[in-house]
């Protein structure tokens, strides 16, 4: 009940992030990516399902993309139109700046029929024509705030530059964000700068701190860490050479991610802050695709043996009981 765990500010929730296919795929491969997709989520115990929205980043820096871009499908279309056999809730990321408040109003009414929640995110470029502020779409979601929850997301590089991560976070807690999900996190030290200072602004101002889910990736090539970085995502050097000198360089990466997981859990324990993980598969490859399902699997297992998660379908028993 991801709708509850926001709410009471429980920590161990864990989530699974999906990019829907291109827009070019024919109907009938968009069926059967869905099918394949329902078929290895349904397995999994995940509190929510995330569907990214893709854009064209290519404009927030002058660095040769190394993959093409190419339009994915529309995230709300894709969840509602192929996805509900998988029953968990399904929160949906859209740029709010890219559509004028009419049409974001009725997109937050769809939502709500469904029972998806909304993550609002930047526009891909700094000079991008705003329609829409990120405050004008907290206040439009406003009217549905006893029914639903709003997430944000959350970049640590951005933290170790410019040193407001924790600023902002509040900001937008004061627009009504309960949550707010990370940026892919490589570099660990980055993560817990944020946590720490969020600790201390939070306790400073006698606030109760938001929700802090953690994306964690699987990387199975040099191509896909250089797309990462691409992305803005911080890999340390030695982190990297490490990765790139590996036998294999996924396996390396799962049993990192893994890492990564039980070092942030013991730290938002330790500081009280409510936390999770958001374990990401937006690679087409195979053997990538079974690694986030087995990171999840995994990092969900650690979770109820350090006891900081009830399972999704445990919680839905207790409340149902």
């Amino acid at each position: 009940m991801f709708l509850e765990k926001i709410k009471s500010a429980q920590s161990g929730i864990l989530l699974y992030g999906i990019t829907p296919p291109k827009a070019s795929t024919q109907p009938e491969r968009v069926a059967e990516i869905a099918q394949n997709t329902l078929e290895r989520l349904t397995k999994l115990d995940i509190d929510a399902l995330v569907v990214y929205d893709v854009q064209d980043e290519s404009a927030r820096t002058a660095e040769e993309r190394p993959f093409p871009f190419l339009p994915a499908l529309d995230p709300f279309a894709f969840a509602s139109g192929y996805l509900n056999a998988l029953t968990v809730p399904k929160l949906i990321y859209r740029p709010a700046g890219k559509f004028p408040p009419e049409e974001l109003s009725a997109w937050l009414d769809q939502l709500q029929q469904h029972r998806f929640y909304p993550v609002f995110v930047g526009v891909p470029a700094p000079d991008y024509p705003v329609k829409t502020t990120l405050a004008q779409a907290y206040q439009l979601w406003s009217r549905h705030q006893d029914t639903s929850v709003v997430g944000a997301v959350t970049i640590p590089e951005r933290h170790n530059v410019l040193n407001d991560e924790d600023s902002r976070i509040l900001d937008k807690m004061n627009c009504g964000v309960s949550y707010f999900i990370s940026q892919c996190v490589f570099n660990i030290d980055y993560a817990r700068q944020v946590i720490d200072d969020l600790a201390l602004r939070c306790d400073k101002q006698q606030v109760a701190p938001p929700t802090i889910i953690f994306t964690l990736t699987a990387c199975g090539s040099e191509k896909t860490l250089h797309f990462m970085e691409w992305l803005g995502i911080h890999v340390p050097e030695a982190l990297k050479e490490e990765l790139k000198a590996s036998a294999d360089m996924l396996e390396k990466s799962v049993q990192l991610c893994l890492d990564i997981a039980s070092n942030l859990t013991t730290f938002c324990v330790e500081r009280s802050i409510p936390f999770g993980f958001n374990i990401e598969s937006v690679a087409i490859r195979k053997a990538e695709i079974e690694a986030s399902i087995y990171i999840t699997t995994k990092v969900g297992e650690m979770l109820r043996e350090k006891g900081v998660r009830t399972s999704a379908k445990d919680y839905s028993v207790a409340i149902d009981g």
